[in-house]
């Protein structure tokens, strides 16, 4: 399993940016063990949560594994604490970058496939958030969108203050993501806004999968999304599970998004914790 560490120059975000690539390239198979056609590979962009970065997917879990099980290639970006939207005002086009730039970038450096049915977006917390809202603005890219314990917080936002105890719970912090605030939910950092906009203009929204801990305090607001997704007429996978919002709920269910996805399943290759198996 080759995982590649690449810097390049973003032009939506105006510097050089870093991101984890897994590409399963150089699997190895005994005799008799099916090998895979040589064409370009199936793609998930994976994205973190708040505090983390590129290299949280790799540490937090299993997703090399079950990537090379499954003939995936994972690309996996830095968002900051941004969470995956655009605000010109500060340079941080982070949904153009996602939705457009980092899939044509990686498609011209990996033998990655550029067919909409082939090319998925997930993520957790804020990236579940950025999954969700980029999979849906950029819904001619992404076939399927996977959010793990999505941080949907758009509902309330323009009601926040600066007296919040924590900072990213703040106006301030929220300001520096969204902008004006009043003017999120008629937008499309919305993703009930932009849902509600993809239904009216009758496109082929992509398939969606959401996963929350029971315990997880970010329960009702995705409850809430995936019941009005319905409402919509928009089909939903929706599942709770034991746990709260954390890596061993994540670990889970990443592997559940991943046997949710129309992937090749074609097995393990051989390494140091399977051979002679």
């Amino acid at each position: 399993m080759a995982l590649i560490q690449v810097n390049f120059i973003s032009k939506t975000l105006m510097r050089t940016v870093p991101i984890n690539v897994i590409l399963p390239v150089d699997k190895l198979t005994f005799p008799g063990m099916p090998v895979r056609e040589d064409k370009p590979y199936k793609t998930l962009y994976l994205l973190h949560g708040v505090f983390g970065n590129y290299t949280d997917w790799v540490s937090g879990t299993n997703i090399q594994r079950w990537a090379e099980e499954n003939d995936l290639a994972v690309v996996m970006p830095s968002g900051d604490n941004m969470f995956y939207v655009d605000n010109p005002k500060t340079g941080n086009c982070y949904g153009e970058f996602i939705g457009k730039e980092l899939v044509e970038m990686t498609r011209k450096m990996f033998p990655l496939s550029n067919k909409r049915e082939d090319t998925y977006i997930a993520g957790l917390s804020m990236g579940g958030y950025g999954a969700i809202r980029n999979g849906l603005k950029y819904h001619d890219t992404f076939g399927c969108i996977a959010g793990l314990s999505s941080a949907l917080i758009i509902d309330d936002i323009e009601n926040r203050t600066n007296d919040a105890p924590f900072l990213l719970e703040s106006r301030s912090y929220a300001e520096g993501c969204f902008g004006d605030l009043t003017k999120v939910k008629e937008s499309d950092m919305n993703p009930k806004w932009l849902a509600k906009k993809l239904v009216g203009e009758k496109v082929d929204i992509p398939k969606i999968y959401m996963a929350c801990g029971e315990s997880d305090f970010l329960i009702k607001e995705n409850e809430d999304f995936k019941n009005y997704l319905e409402q919509l007429g928009i089909e939903v996978t929706f599942e709770v599970g034991p746990g709260a919002h954390e890596w061993d709920f994540w670990n889970r269910y990443i592997n559940r998004v991943i046997n949710w996805l129309p992937l090749e399943k074609n097995g393990a290759g051989i390494n140091s914790g399977n051979v002679g198996v």
